[in-house]
């Protein structure tokens, strides 16, 4: 189950409640010789005194101990922080029994007897250290384990999302318009050149096998993903003719490295789509894809201005990120961007 800020805040103050009140009732099965209202002061006062110090030291540590980048500074602001607490928890424990033997009702001399330290401020602030100590300890531990929780719920909604994730990505390829261009486009060049309608029929039909046959694969070779890039070229180039100018840019030792499907060949169709599409003159889109250290970086650069309508649902981007998301968590990254009149987009995938 997933515990949201709310009732996290409930179940902590419910703990704290019930930890401390446990504790200070304690004292009640200990045979002593001390009156009723001592007992009641003592559990009262106690956990007031545990609910205090404590809450104080969690305040701190929500704000200033960072555990996702859990090291050595984080241990020291524990160590230092939960040491004030101990010394703010022996201090009012010194208070409060100062307070109680001056205008509390009569003691006892069993009871004078148990006072006798409480006037001893270093003495309490050591006994407090054991407390604060324990509470410091179970309070890391619960966060922890609330960590991981949390980690293992987000793992499980990636997961669940993934097959939603890759109909997305179906649904974002066999793009209908594009279909239904391409086939028109196709029809029209049957009146002109046959051999050339019936090689963009199979470029077409290549595509489609792609998108159904790839669609479940995680990861494919580079080489093979430039085969469709380049069919989805020809077939855009008989509606955009001499508009559309396409280059590649490829390193030759990328060409066997393995990216999830549909990356390159989405980054291209955006280009295409969003891009050479709105100017009347058209333009071009380069396709750049390099190794640099541990990371392969794709990038496709288009003429034009970073503008997506309204009525877009982005499809093709979501899916980019999901599948990035998916299988890389946040080690990969995926920017679009305007420079120089050009947009451009870039992934980088983590190699290692």
């Amino acid at each position: 189950m997933k515990l949201n800020k709310k009732n996290r805040n409930t179940a902590f103050w419910a703990l704290q409640f019930i930890g401390w009140g446990f504790i200070n009732s304690i004292s009640i099965f200990v045979p002593q010789n001390i009156s009723t209202e001592l007992i009641v002061f003592s559990i009262f006062a106690g956990m007031f005194i545990g609910i205090s110090s404590t809450s104080v030291l969690r305040w701190y540590l929500k704000r200033h101990v960072d555990f996702d980048s859990f090291g050595f500074k984080e241990v020291v602001k524990i160590f230092v922080s939960s040491l004030l607490a101990a010394t703010l928890f022996g201090a009012m424990n010194v208070i409060f029994g100062i307070l109680y033997v001056k205008i509390g009702p009569e003691i006892t001399e069993a009871e004078r007897h148990m006072f006798e330290a409480y006037d001893k401020f270093w003495i309490q602030v050591l006994n407090s250290l054991f407390l604060v100590g324990a509470w410091t300890i179970t309070y890391l531990v619960i966060k922890l384990l609330l960590k991981l929780n949390q980690n293992r719920i987000e793992r499980l909604e990636l997961n669940s999302t993934l097959k939603q994730a890759q109909l997305n990505t179906l649904k974002g390829q066999i793009n209908p318009h594009f279909m239904f261009n391409s086939l028109n486009n196709i029809r029209g060049l049957m009146l002109e050149d046959v051999e050339k309608s019936r090689e963009m029929l199979t470029k077409l039909s290549e595509i489609m096998r792609y998108s159904l046959t790839k669609n479940n694969v995680n990861d494919i070779p580079v080489r093979e993903e430039l085969e469709v890039v380049d069919n989805y070229i020809d077939l855009s180039k008989i509606q955009f003719e001499d508009r559309l100018e396409f280059i590649k840019e490829v390193d030759s030792d990328t060409l066997d490295l393995k990216i999830p499907p549909m990356i390159i060949q989405l980054l291209v169709e955006n280009a295409a789509k969003h891009g050479i599409s709105n100017l009347k003159n058209g333009g071009r889109i380069v396709l750049g894809i390099k190794k640099v250290d541990d990371e392969l970086i794709i990038e496709v650069r288009n003429t034009g201005k970073l503008k997506i309508s309204k009525d877009s649902t982005q499809l093709g981007l979501i899916n980019i990120k999901q599948r990035l998301k998916l299988l890389y968590a946040d080690r990969a990254s995926f920017n679009l961007e305007e420079i120089s009149d050009e947009v451009v987009a870039q992934v980088k995938i983590p190699l290692i």
